[in-house]
C-alpha cells in the first residue's frame, strides 16, 4: 500500500537471500537515502558533481560552535536539495562525550506523504588537530 513512498537499491548495496540485488522499500529506502546523501562528499560522483553533502569539508575543522553551525547548514541544505520525500524539521548537533572527535548528528524529519515523524542520528568524525 505505501510503496509511493519508494523503492530502491539497499544501500549499501548487497545481495538478496535469491541473489538477486537487495532492495529497500517505503520509509527504510528513505532513511538509506538520507544517509547515501550525508556519506557522499560534494564532487564524488563524476556524472553528477553537486550531489551529496558539504559537510566533509569539516573533517579537520576545530571542535566549537562554528563548526556545529557550519555542519547543520550543510546537512539542511544537502537533505533540502537531494530528498525531496522529506521535510527537515531539526538538526542538532552535539560532541560525543566518549569520543570527542566525533560528532552526533540528530535529524528530526517528517515523510511528506504521510506525515510521519522520525530521526535518525548521523555520525560524523573529525579529524582533530595538534
Amino acid at each position: 500500500m505505501s510503496d509511493f513512498l519508494g523503492v530502491g537499491w539497499a544501500f549499501p548495496v548487497g545481495l538478496d537471500v535469491r541473489g538477486r540485488f537487495a532492495l529497500a522499500r517505503q520509509e527504510v529506502d528513505i532513511e538509506q537515502a538520507i544517509m547515501m546523501i550525508l556519506l557522499t562528499p560534494k564532487g564524488q560522483r563524476l556524472m553528477r558533481p553537486l550531489f551529496g553533502c558539504q559537510i566533509h569539508d569539516l573533517v579537520f575543522a576545530p571542535n566549537d560552535a562554528a563548526t556545529a553551525g557550519l555542519a547543520v547548514y550543510y546537512v539542511e541544505e544537502a537533505l533540502a536539495m537531494w530528498e525531496p520525500r522529506i521535510d527537515v524539521l531539526n538538526v542538532e548537533v552535539t560532541t560525543d562525550p566518549d569520543v570527542p572527535e566525533r560528532m552526533l548528528i540528530t535529524i528530526e524529519y517528517r515523510i511528506k506523504a504521510t506525515h510521519d515523524r522520525r530521526s535518525l542520528v548521523f555520525p560524523f568524525y573529525r579529524i582533530p588537530g595538534e
